[in-house]
């Protein structure tokens, strides 16, 4: 059984084997009360919580650079947030299936909060994800909605009781679908003092009957800035009685650290400082960080200073990075404007064999559809020299000062797309 020695399940592997989460799941699908998704707080340890999101191939470059940094055997790589793993499902999907094939004898898990997830179980089982968790708070959907404050299935918005409903109903079938297609099954309950600490119980009977593996009672963590903020962390004695009650219904699990969506080693241990330079270091590449990308780019007017608008540029200097000298090896010009996200698909491909791209300002579109390509677009100004050197001792160029965003569509009534 791959549960002795995935950490989260058994005691015993928690002492010699960690887990790597890959941070990947941007996006959330709904909103709970007690969840503030704050981004690089080292000081946090908790779900919601990470330094950086990664793209699925940064995420498994990330994998093999950080095992060899880890004093402990890693069994289970998972996907645990910041954002729910199904809001953006081909990401989280694309993710295990590379860890799989780089790495066939890792447990693979996820977590998720169960709204999107059922239609996946069929899919998780054929790529070989042995272990999901599913965080199921009430089965009352009165009491879920007071839990969360909104729910967006099928670019839907739901609140209140109808919030509640689509949740729960969403939940049960998640569970159902895995546990049919022999998939290990966790349920995270947070104990939640005068909203459901008397009910967990009957979450525990649900369950039951679903014939899920464990049950995790978490207590609530009160977070800065979230509708929950003032609410009492549960005690010792009332955690010990939920979890008594549940343990008549379900195993129940006892030693869970509450892990970050980036966390990395034994539970319970902080990152330390190698994990968390290495994944800024590598959310700052392109999005396929092996892509052979010798070069960077620069929109300039004279080729002296980082001074052109994306939009407007008629040419980009290109720059071989891998030499110290930084020689300039060519200027390309740059496809006719007014073509829209076609511009930016053509730009893409006359830098192809760059990862970076350096201009003085841009808009979201062109930046996103370049990221897209695996060409990172950093707004900068100054001396194409000094930026060039502050990205070789693993810098950003200092950033644009008091220029405004520009969304794509024009800037001083000229076309940039």
């Amino acid at each position: 059984m791959t549960t002795t020695i995935h950490p989260c399940y058994s005691p015993q592997a928690a002492v010699s084997h960690g887990r790597i989460h890959l941070p990947i799941a941007r996006e959330c699908n709904i909103q709970c009360k007690y969840c503030n998704r704050l981004y690089d707080c080292v000081n946090e340890s908790r779900p919601g919580v990470t330094s950086v999101v990664l793209t699925p191939m940064q995420a498994i470059y990330y994998l093999e650079k950080v095992i060899p940094l880890i004093d402990c055997k890693i069994s289970v790589v998972g996907i645990a947030g910041p954002g729910d793993p199904f809001a953006e499902p081909d990401n989280t999907i694309e993710t295990l299936k590379l860890v799989k094939e780089k790495y066939p004898e890792m447990i693979t898990c996820v977590a998720s909060n169960g709204l999107n997830l059922a239609e996946y179980a069929t899919i998780l089982s054929g790529i070989g994800v042995e272990h999901v968790t599913v965080t199921i708070n009430a089965i009352d959907p009165e009491i879920t909605a007071k839990i969360i404050s909104w729910v967006r299935f099928r670019k839907k918005i739901y609140r209140g009781i109808d919030a509640g409903k689509m949740l729960l109903e969403r939940q049960l079938l998640a569970v159902s679908s895995l546990k049919q297609c022999g998939i290990n099954v966790k349920i995270n309950s947070i104990v939640i003092p005068g909203i459901n600490e008397n009910h967990i119980v009957e979450v525990s009977k649900e369950m039951r009957k679903l014939n899920v593996d464990v049950m995790n009672c978490l207590p609530l963590h009160p977070v800065n800035d979230t509708e929950f903020a003032n609410l009492s962390k549960p005690d010792h004695e009332l955690m010990q009685k939920v979890r008594w009650e549940v343990s008549d219904n379900v195993t129940v699990v006892h030693h869970c650290a509450m892990c970050r969506a980036d966390a990395a080693g034994r539970l319970g241990n902080q990152n330390n400082e190698m994990t968390t330079k290495l994944l800024k270091e590598i959310s700052k590449m392109p999005n396929n960080p092996i892509d052979n990308r010798p070069n960077i780019a620069v929109a300039s007017k004279e080729g002296i200073l980082v001074n052109e608008h994306l939009g407007r540029a008629d040419q980009f200097y290109i720059y071989n990075f891998e030499d110290t000298t930084f020689p300039l090896i060519e200027i390309r010009k740059a496809p006719a404007c007014g073509t829209g996200t076609n511009r930016w698909l053509e730009l893409a491909e006359i830098l192809r064999d760059c990862k970076i791209l350096l201009v003085h300002q841009t808009g979201e579109p062109p930046r996103e559809v370049l990221a897209e390509s695996g060409i990172r677009v950093i707004t900068t100004e100054g001396l194409i020299d000094q930026a060039l050197t502050a990205l070789s001792s693993g810098y950003d160029p200092v950033p644009v000062v008091n220029v405004q965003s520009c969304n794509g569509g024009g800037c001083n009534n000229k076309p940039c797309g």
